[in-house]
């Protein structure tokens, strides 16, 4: 690809091909046509598939230990996410002063602040700031072992918002499929409550997150060209926004005095974390697309499912809790059920892929929204 900024084509094919789109970040696979040798290219998998793991793992960690840690005492999440945003929009621009330098990221288009295009992007960067505020809140909120069946209707909101505002049906098996969430969403639910660890604040901002992550698929659709189909300008931009659009927030909710009497605000060791958190906020959106690029759609929704179960357990473990059996299998439900409906989705595309009286536009419509979708929800 000659051109600096990602086409619309382009990022679908990363998303949903598994290559063939060349990303600025992401390093071309073999040269010249030749392909590497099978070692080569089993270990480069596996240090890509543990990098996503590592990545979103103790990215979840960490953030449960900004947002609600008993040593740290913080309670300002509007700012950890406001910190987060902002500290992902320096290390866009400054990738983007990088790429003028060469290696190791040439080709990365050049951003600059148009106030223009901040504006047309504000409605997209609106239910930007609710998906990444309410993930942060569900987190706050439920332990890290609910984290995963506190935010599972996603794939719901998704079929909901596909015929309501798309008007695209969706398949009695894929149906099927959101079934069991749902079921294993209420188990769950019920087993929290069970226990006596359950949050509806929790509940409330998980189902919000899952609505907001369904929107932001439709939405980003429409406003990428306006940013010339580049994933990084819109990035930049949905952060700054973010960044603005915070400030009232903080205000409103009294953070900037929780700031104030924060006994470690002057701590080198807790900017330390909040900079780590930030960093990797940023880097899951490109361990994700190397994970995308490097094996496939499909492998990469088995590797988030079984990274979420490794998460579940590692924090039951971590946090020395004990659940019942009945817990475990409302998890096992929201990730069969969601691995089922990926699988279902995935074949249907196929077909439609290769019918030759579909409509390219089509084709790129229903694509596009559930590559989006795929991406957010096994981060």
């Amino acid at each position: 690809m000659s051109r600096a900024q990602l086409t619309r084509t382009g990022i679908l094919r990363m998303a949903l091909g598994g290559g063939g789109a060349a990303d600025p970040l992401l390093p071309a696979e073999g040269g010249e046509g030749r392909r590497a040798p099978f070692l080569l290219r089993a270990l480069r998998i596996a240090v890509v598939v543990c990098l996503y793991w590592f990545t979103s793992i103790a990215m979840v960690f960490l953030n449960k230990y900004l947002l609600d840690s008993p040593s740290l005492r913080l309670d300002a999440p509007i700012f950890v996410t406001f910190f987060q945003c902002a500290l992902t929009a320096a290390l866009c621009l400054g990738l983007s002063l990088g790429a003028a330098c060469g290696p190791p990221c040439p080709g990365l288009p050049a951003l600059r602040l148009d106030p223009k295009v901040s504006r047309s992007v504000l409605p997209l960067s609106a239910v930007f700031i609710g998906m990444v505020t309410s993930n942060n809140l569900c987190l706050k909120y439920v332990g890290v072992a609910f984290y995963n069946v506190g935010r599972s209707l996603t794939t719901v909101f998704n079929v909901l918002l596909s015929y309501l505002l798309l008007k695209q049906t969706t398949s009695l098996y894929a149906l099927l499929a959101c079934g069991v969430i749902i079921g294993g969403f209420w188990l769950g639910v019920d087993q929290e409550g069970a226990e006596g660890t359950l949050s509806w604040t929790g509940i409330f901002f998980g189902i919000l997150a899952s609505l907001c992550v369904s929107l932001n698929a439709i939405y980003t659709k429409k406003v990428l060209p306006v940013v010339d189909g580049s994933i990084w300008r819109l990035t930049f931009y949905n952060n700054v926004n973010a960044c603005v659009l915070f400030f009232p927030l903080m205000m409103l909710l009294g953070e900037f005095r929780t700031l104030y009497h924060f006994d470690k605000l002057g701590n080198p060791s807790f900017w330390g974390m909040m900079t780590l958190g930030g960093v990797f906020g940023f880097a899951i959106g490109y361990v994700t697309g190397l994970q995308i690029k490097f094996t496939s759609p499909l492998t990469h929704n088995v590797s988030g499912t079984a990274k979420a179960c490794a998460q579940t357990v590692l924090a039951v473990i971590y946090f020395e809790e004990t659940k019942s059996f009945l817990w475990w299998t409302s998890n096992l439900m929201v990730l069969g059920g969601s691995f089922a409906y990926t699988w279902v989705k995935g074949l249907e595309m196929r077909k439609v892929q290769e019918d030759p009286n579909v409509k390219s536009s089509e084709r790129n419509e229903t694509d596009f929204c559930f590559s989006l979708w795929k991406i957010w929800t096994t981060v």
